[in-house]
């Protein structure tokens, strides 16, 4: 799930802007371009991640992990259970704060920034376990996830109607747009919870591109979906590479990983094990150590 910013704020859906989805135009577009008509512009964003140490409780969990996701690729992270994967995911996304390193995006330093500063910067987060507001229909579960916008505030939707309604339209028909790509507009007005696995994985996707993303940090995507489920998430993220985003994803499914990923990183222990791609990482003998040794 993308992290509503605003936990203060009670999202509430209004009935005219339903009506303003059921009047959009259908998406036509499979390379999932705005709503204004514009493609999206990734403005040539590179992630590094230099030297992240982290640690929980007393207990070291990341030692001097480095890594780098480039624009337009796809880089893959897998190891062990315990490697501390999802824990560097927490790491870059602002989650959790490091003990020592940096986190950048092109020249600049997002570390010290929040969570919610870097998502407006561009980085969404999605998680192994979906996190969908579950009472809240689909359709709405994508309307509340845009930043930023003129409704949070109570004097806005009197001193700056104009512009309240121009987002609000212009969120409406981004929202259908995703929902037909995911293949889930079908299911706009169903309770979120109703959803299967699968299709709470392509809700939770849906919703992070809601915020037209520069960089992805996707965490198990296809962990406990179906084959056919399956296949279209792995579209949809080619789909995103060829959009010129910067991917980032946890993976234990090793046919994910050598379909998609343009280059690996394997963490073993909370270190840097190997890198390279997948045909070369998974003949290394550290990683079949690693894998088959039993290494936690």
């Amino acid at each position: 799930m993308l992290i509503w910013p605003y936990p203060y704020l009670q999202p509430s859906m209004s009935p005219l802007i339903t009506d303003q989805v059921r009047s959009a135009e259908p998406f036509i577009d499979d390379r999932g371009h705005r709503a204004d008509g514009q493609a999206s512009d990734a403005d040539g964003a590179a992630l590094r991640v230099v030297d992240i140490r982290t640690s929980l409780g007393g207990a070291q969990i990341l030692s001097g992990v480095t890594l780098a996701a480039e624009t337009g690729r796809i880089t893959g992270i897998i190891g062990p259970n315990g490697a501390g994967k999802s824990t560097l995911l927490n790491v870059v996304a602002g989650l959790m704060k490091p003990d020592h390193g940096s986190i950048w995006i092109g020249e600049r330093d997002l570390t010290p920034l929040s969570m919610q500063d870097r998502a407006r910067l561009g980085m969404v987060r999605t998680f192994q376990l979906s996190r969908e507001f579950g009472s809240l229909t689909v359709l709405e579960n994508l309307l509340v996830a845009p930043l930023g916008q003129s409704g949070e505030r109570v004097m806005n939707a009197f001193l700056g109607r104009g512009r309240f309604w121009r987002e609000e339209r212009a969120s409406a028909i981004r929202a259908r747009q995703l929902l037909e790509r995911v293949g889930l507009w079908r299911l706009a007005d169903a309770p979120a919870r109703t959803l299967s696995g699968g299709q709470k994985k392509l809700l939770e996707l849906a919703r992070a591109l809601m915020l037209d993303p520069k960089i992805i940090l996707l965490d198990e995507p296809a962990a406990g979906v179906s084959p056919p489920l399956r296949q279209d998430i792995a579209l949809m993220i080619q789909d995103l590479r060829a959009e010129c985003r910067t991917l980032l994803i946890v993976e234990h499914d090793m046919d994910i990983v050598a379909r998609l990923c343009d280059q690996v990183y394997v963490l073993a222990e909370g270190a840097n094990l190997a890198s390279g791609p997948f045909a070369q990482v998974v003949s290394d003998a550290r990683v079949i150590q690693a894998y088959l040794g039993g290494v936690a």
